[in-house]
């Protein structure tokens, strides 16, 4: 099987669980093994051993290597990152905690606001001044930097992110306080705002260089340890790193940027969408990955994640722009919130059951886990309900304790208002599902669309338990489960093109524009961007996709405009003109005739093409054979246990009916399909939920 064939592995870090998918050719092996939060590259090497060890083969054999992690988000999540210092122009010590000036909940009082990464006491000031046209107004005075030097040795600062004001038009200033610093301070890892966000905009610029600073020295030094000691093991492919954007990048880009890093995992699992969505010629998709801590929703048209210009870490309210802090990267568009199978269920003071954000991660775990967990989980409720197979859990190397379960919950849940363990269950099945309905619903309206309207694809390793509530909540009348679905990310990262974007901001008005002057910038862009992309490329075309982020004179957002792929002409201006006001209109139904529009910034992706998936045939459905077995489920809404039956996906054939309520278990997850859905196997092996007929 190995000689001749192409060998890739992927690798996803979940708070939980730590996913591995192997390709050598057209075969594939997954496995899952729980996540070691203190040294991450532990799982990896653990989890790449056993699956090599399953496919007789060895990691030198491995020729691509394609990894993601939630760690950079996590760590800011949990504060766990560098001591940083913040070094600023003379009078913007406070942007972090200015911003934007304004109220995520106006009518709130006692709104909690974001928490800067670096307190005051870490933030410093030094004379020098930029306009916004790049021209400089005040020298940087050398002499105030390296006196910051004592201060910063004696507080035992381990990163410093630099961002003078205006650093996006000229970063002569910031560049020049970097070295003063790398010579003073060895070691000290630096980051310039001109580097990782050379865009218009104070506050978000200074909050994504102070996020690559606080996440730079842990994510540096886990990846050199991760590559040292595949090297070690005599690994000697290539190793990549997937971004928020949904491209790969090479493992010395991701140390120098880590902040690309932040929604890594994710944006492999919109991938993955993605291809499943193109493979069944569905144009519009709600993508629902829910694994052990997080649940994310994204909205997929004609087979493409929507993207973004900026996120979010760390919102204080699950649903309100602003009350997170922002990170100015290309992303796919989405929405996260605290619901994955490890979230713990508790009471509140109004007797409410909540489920989340807090999770039992792999240590210790729902308490069915056994490894210590006392507070009860979803993954407990799913459990005491009989949605999961106890004995076969993650391909059965993680037994699970059903009355561990019981316990948890009707000391926590049940006890305090009256319930019994099954009851108590459903209470947080109920709840965790709603919440991923709210989170859905807030995303579509945001993005406009009509959420009925659109096919669910669940995959993630608590996903397809969840899906037909979560779609009956919704309106949503057809569920796809693929295959693999409980490594939907890892399988996603497979298929992601080498990529990286460059965003810089330059002014630029159409009724007075310089084609020389912005031509010039968009191919020293496209330049650099081929630059990072095509060594990985390995011979492959790398493409290019030119924007610019365009809006009437005097407002305040702006909306993305294709650009030709060449030098901009003359002739070129009423073009952008109309494909600007035809996108304005699109967005606010209408234009403004003979405004003045503006570009703020400009942006140039290099990509390699996206593996392609195959489409799927059309086959006969015929009524599934007989059930491998049968499980007691506890059915809420009637109170009682209904004899349901279980089926093992790998033997079902491609056309088998099913109807709800049933089981599907494998090794990977199962997939509960509820009274309201009938289910069959489609040509690719995707287990496909239809809306019975009312």
């Amino acid at each position: 099987m190995l000689e001749g064939a192409e060998v890739r592995l992927a690798v996803d870090i979940g708070g939980t669980f730590t996913d591995i998918v192997l390709d050598i050719g057209d075969h594939r092996r997954t496995r899952k093994v729980l996540t070691t939060p203190t040294q991450p590259e532990q799982a990896v090497l653990d989890g790449t051993r056993l699956i090599l060890a399953d496919a007789k083969a060895r990691i030198s054999d491995i020729d691509v290597f394609i990894h993601g992690t939630t760690l950079a988000t996590n760590a800011i999540i949990e504060r766990r990152g560098a001591k940083t210092a913040l070094i600023a122009t003379s009078g913007f010590r406070d942007v972090l905690d200015i911003g934007t000036e304004s109220r995520y909940d106006q009518y709130d009082l006692s709104i909690d606001k974001p928490k800067p990464l670096v307190p005051r006491s870490l933030r410093f000031t030094v004379p020098e001044r930029v306009d916004a046209h790049g021209d400089v107004r005040l020298p940087l005075d050398e002499a105030a930097v390296r006196a910051l030097v004592p201060q910063l040795r004696a507080l035992e600062v381990s990163s410093i992110a630099i961002a003078f004001l205006h650093a996006y038009a000229n970063p002569a200033h910031e560049r020049r306080a970097g070295e003063i610093l790398a010579e003073e301070l060895p070691g000290v890892s630096i980051t310039l705002s001109s580097a990782v966000c050379p865009e218009i905009r104070e506050y978000e610029r200074t909050s994504t260089a102070v996020a690559n600073a606080y996440v730079q020295p842990l994510m540096d030094s886990y990846l050199a340890r991760m590559d040292q000691a595949l090297r070690i093991e005599q690994f000697r492919g290539a190793i990549y790193l997937v971004t928020s954007g949904g491209g790969v990048t090479s493992i010395d880009t991701a140390r120098r940027f880590p902040v690309r890093l932040v929604e890594s995992g994710p944006a492999g699992g919109a991938i993955f969408a993605g291809q499943i969505a193109a493979r069944l010629g569905e144009r519009k998709v709600l993508s629902f990955d829910m694994g052990g801590t997080t649940a994310k929703i994204c909205l997929i048209e004609d087979f493409e994640p929507e993207s973004s210009r900026v996120f979010e870490v760390d919102r204080a309210a699950r649903f309100l722009k602003g009350s997170g802090l922002p990170v100015r990267i290309p992303v796919i568009e989405m929405v996260e919130i605290g619901a994955g199978g490890g979230s713990i269920a508790r009471i509140d003071a109004m007797k409410r059951v909540t489920v989340g954000p807090e999770s039992a991660s792999s240590e210790p775990g729902p308490a069915c886990y056994g490894r210590g967990g006392q507070r009860p989980a979803v993954t407990d409720s799913d459990v005491a309900l009989g949605m999961i197979d106890p004995d076969a859990f993650a391909g059965g190397t993680i037994k699970l304790d059903p009355e561990l379960s019981k316990q948890a919950l009707l000391r926590d849940v049940g006890a305090p208002l009256g319930l019994d363990a099954e009851t108590a269950a459903y209470a947080v099945h109920e709840v965790v599902c709603e919440n991923m309905a709210s989170a859905a619903r807030v995303h579509a309206v945001e993005r406009g669309a009509i959420i009925g309207q659109h096919t669910l694809i669940a995959f993630g390793g608590a996903a397809p338990l969840h899906a037909a509530r979560v779609a009956e909540k919704i309106g949503v009348a057809r569920v796809i489960v693929p295959s693999n679905a409980g490594v939907g990310s890892a399988v996603g990262f497979l298929a992601a093109p080498i990529a990286y974007e460059l965003v810089r901001s330059r002014h630029a008005r159409l009724d007075d524009f310089d084609t020389a002057l912005v031509s010039s910038l968009l191919q020293k862009m496209a330049d650099e961007a081929r630059a990072l992309v095509e060594p990985g490329a390995a011979g492959a075309p790398v493409r290019e996709r030119r924007a610019a982020f365009m809006r009437y004179v005097g407002q305040g957002h702006e909306i993305s405009v294709e650009l030709p792929n060449r030098a901009l002409t003359a002739e070129d201006l009423p073009a952008l003109r109309k494909t600007f006001e035809a996108g304005y209109a699109a967005l606010f139904e209408r234009a403004i005739p003979g405004a003045a529009i503006e570009v703020l910034s400009w942006s140039v992706l290099a990509t390699t093409d996206a593996r392609q998936p195959a489409t799927v045939a059309e086959i006969t459905r015929k009524p599934a054979g007989a059930a491998s077995g049968h499980r007691k489920f506890f059915d809420g809404r009637a109170g009682r246990f209904v004899d349901i039956p279980l089926y093992r996906r790998e033997q079902m054939a491609p056309g088998a009916v099913i109807a709800g309520p049933a089981v599907i278990a494998e090794d990977e997850t199962s997939t509960f399909i509820s009274n309201s859905f009938d289910a069959h196997i489609d040509g690719a092996g995707s287990i496909v939920m239809e809306r019975k007929a009312a």
